[in-house]
């Protein structure tokens, strides 16, 4: 490889030694997770969503998919929280900083895959093909 940037950082992680890639695993394998991504996404469409907006924004999530996956980005500070003491309470959501950050990365890691569908789809047809 010859992206000097990539080889400075690969030299200074320690990839042999589990313990020093571990906290970088951790939070890659909670940020990649499909629900994870697909609410920054939305997130990131509409700026500012109650539970039940964002619910019915990701296809296919169950509201206790919905409520880990937030209480994970909160957590970890990708999120944004707000309570309003309201009759009902209302309770809405936003990213942060961070947040938009990791959006632009989700973004850019989408386009980087978009052009490669086609060769994807025919490799994987090829693997299913060659497994049967």
């Amino acid at each position: 490889m010859n992206d000097k940037r990539v080889q400075g950082i690969l030299e200074k992680l320690d990839v042999e030694h589990p313990l020093c890639v571990c906290p970088i695993k951790d939070v890659l394998a909670e940020m990649l997770d499909k629900w994870t991504m697909m609410i920054v996404l939305v997130l990131g469409k509409h700026k500012v969503l109650r539970f039940a907006d964002l619910r019915r924004s990701v296809i296919g999530i169950s509201p206790k998919m919905l409520t880990k996956s937030l209480r994970v980005l909160e957590r970890d500070g990708h999120v944004a929280r707000q309570v309003f003491p309201e009759v009902p309470i209302r309770v809405e959501y936003s990213l942060t900083e961070q947040g938009e950050i990791f959006l632009v990365k989700l973004v850019d890691l989408a386009a980087w895959i978009k052009p490669f569908i086609p060769s994807i789809v025919e490799s994987r047809e090829k693997y299913k093909k060659n497994r049967t």
